[in-house]
């Protein structure tokens, strides 16, 4: 059976988006995300599903430095929406739960209903791992912020269901493969994510992103992070919409090759439904 790679326990946010998007797919957990790549890269599991940014979080620590060494490529991406469940051991009362454990970024998306109930936040390292644990404590003061999966992996009941703060809580997921699959350009709309680096100098960045700009080339993603310890130079990761093939996207491409250096693609692939859902909800051209 195809397999894929997700950072955590069985049952994490990462879990079920694997099985939603793969469902003939074995979802196989590993603790850290360089360790997910890995297991990637050497054979052991054929995708990865990455987590990248959160709607209400921002992005995911670490993930933009991984990008570069991985040696992987995206082939895909999938926009999670994330609701949070308020667990506890079977026969748990509401009124006996003092401490709630979960990820940092959970207890952040609950903070209404920790404060509302008077509840301890404990960080784990990820969702499902504090549902396990709840579920091994034997402690029905406990209690841990995950996902239904976790709820029906480890034995748990429902207090509270879907108690995140606000609505649109949702995580965007990067499927990594060993090689790139880049569709034709008249497959549809598409996202192509690359790499860059520009000296700390003036106008570097205004010159390297102009010809998207001139070519009318909608860039959608751009993060910098410092490379190595310097300060300088920096590093971008970029997500524009479109494909390498077309006109627009190619010259856009080489101006940026021209006033930039170190240019790395890494992959083309069909855009999410969400980006065109999310764009007729907020009314954005």
């Amino acid at each position: 059976m195809p397999s894929i790679a997700f950072q955590g326990w069985p049952g994490a946010f990462s879990d079920l988006a694997c099985r939603q998007v793969f469902p003939e797919t074995a979802t196989l957990p590993f603790p850290s995300f360089e360790a997910t790549m890995a297991a990637v890269r050497e054979g052991v599991a054929d995708r990865a599903l990455i987590p990248i940014e959160n709607s209400i979080a921002g992005r995911v620590a670490d993930i933009h430095h991984l990008l570069p060494g991985s040696g992987l490529f995206i082939t895909g991406e999938h926009f999670q929406r994330v609701n949070h469940q308020l667990l506890a051991l079977p026969g748990a009362k509401l009124a006996d739960i003092r401490q709630v454990h979960s990820h940092v970024h959970a207890l952040g998306q609950c903070r209404a209903l920790i404060r509302k109930l008077g509840l301890e936040p404990v960080v784990h390292a990820d969702t499902a791992g504090a549902a396990r644990m709840v579920a091994t404590s034997g402690d029905p003061t406990k209690a841990a912020i995950a996902s239904r999966l976790s709820a029906e992996i480890y034995g748990l009941q429902i207090l509270r269901a879907d108690i995140e703060d606000v609505a649109h809580n949702t995580t965007r997921f990067l499927v990594m493969a060993r090689e790139p699959e880049i569709p034709p350009v008249e497959a549809g709309p598409m996202v192509t994510s690359f790499l860059f680096e520009v000296r700390s100098v003036p106008a570097a960045l205004y010159k390297a992103l102009g010809g998207f700009a001139t070519n009318g080339v909608n860039m959608t993603k751009l993060e910098s992070y410092m490379v190595g310890g310097r300060f300088a130079q920096a590093q971008f990761y970029a997500d524009v919409e479109g494909h390498p093939d077309e006109r627009s996207v190619r010259l856009a491409l080489e101006e940026l090759a021209f006033f930039s250096k170190n240019l790395a693609m890494l992959g083309t692939y069909p855009a999410h439904p969400f980006r065109r859902d999310a764009s007729q909800v907020t009314g954005d051209d």
